[in-house]
């Protein structure tokens, strides 16, 4: 097994932020065909978790960045992913969040990994603006993109997923 290299780690204080690795799919495949996928596209098979797997995976090889497995800093355990993405399709680059391990739902997780995100999408790719995605009754997420800061800005028609609301992030220079 080949490991991708180059791919920065965030620490955070319950997270490491890191890049994929194989053993990680599992959990997410696990997650992908649940009902808690259903935001997302889920639930789907097995053999399309896999190819979503790739794609999160190879996110990093074509944009150079990608979202980040969300890991337990004492167990390495795949909790979720957070992170920029942008793609194919996108109307622009996304900021994007999901807890993938029932247990870690409930306890700030995706809210700290998406600040940390935020920071490194703003500070190490240089962006100026970002979006999220999030389906019309994914109300958590919702709520998440409010905290956050994030502010309503029209709707997305996906040709796959259908619609989603459009949630833009302050600005890099509004936040301290």
């Amino acid at each position: 097994m080949i490991e991708l290299t180059g791919i920065p780690v965030i620490e955070t204080a319950n997270l490491r932020l890191r890049g994929p690795k194989t053993a990680d799919f599992e959990v997410m495949a696990s997650f992908l065909a649940s009902p808690r996928a259903q935001y997302i596209g889920g639930p789907v098979s097995r053999a399309l978790a896999w190819r979503s797997f790739g794609h999160l995976t190879g996110h990093w090889l074509h944009r150079g960045y990608s979202m980040f497995v969300l890991a337990d800093k004492t167990t390495d355990a795949a909790l979720g992913m957070a992170g920029p993405w942008f793609p194919e399709g996108w109307p622009e680059p996304e900021l994007g969040w999901s807890i993938w391990a029932p247990e870690a739902e409930g306890r700030g997780l995706a809210h700290e990994a998406a600040l940390a995100t935020r920071r490194f999408a703003y500070d190490s790719l240089g962006w100026k603006t970002a979006i999220s995605l999030i389906a019309e009754a994914n109300h958590r997420s919702q709520a998440l993109a409010q905290r956050m800061g994030c502010t309503r800005d029209g709707t997305f028609i996906h040709e796959t997923f259908g619609a989603s609301q459009i949630w833009r992030h302050p600005a890099p220079e509004t936040l301290q």
